[in-house]
């Protein structure tokens, strides 16, 4: 199993080759403007069912696959603080193809890196629910409030 977590994340990695999956915002807080870099860093991994069957019956072998993805959070606030966290999102894309996993690798490879507009979403509605999460983080930093 460890293997295939290792092929996958090298799987991964060759899909963000051609240009990691990013997002970058700018969230605003009373101790001023923080721009914020997330970044995705995506996983694969596969898991063998069923069996291979005697002559004139067919195989039901199958490879699930499930994308995973860390996303990576750098928030740099403007008087040079930086908050870093990273967070593990499992199943953001999943499939299945039919035969051996090992077989199966360049597909899954290339349907992952078709699908990259659906992981670029996740990463997008990933940073929109962290942004409280970072604005609270924030108020610890700079607990003063700003009233008119």
């Amino acid at each position: 199993m460890n293997t295939l977590l290792i092929a996958g994340l090298a799987l991964g990695a060759a899909v963000a080759s051609d240009g990691a999956i990013e997002h970058r915002t700018q969230v605003d807080h009373h101790s001023g403007p923080v721009a914020v870099h997330y970044r995705a860093d995506v996983g694969v991994t596969h898991k063998q069912i069923g069996a291979v069957t005697t002559g004139g019956r067919p195989s039901t072998l199958r490879c699930l696959w499930s994308a995973n993805m860390i996303v990576h959070r750098e928030a740099r606030a403007t008087n040079g603080a930086t908050l870093s966290r990273s967070a593990a999102h499992d199943n953001v894309i999943e499939g299945s193809r039919p035969g051996w996993c090992s077989t199966s690798r360049q597909a899954i490879a290339q349907e992952v890196a078709e699908r990259r507009d659906a992981l670029h979403d996740h990463l997008q509605a990933v940073a929109q629910e962290d942004h409280p999460t970072l604005r609270a983080e924030m108020d610890r930093l700079h607990p003063e409030t700003r009233e008119g």
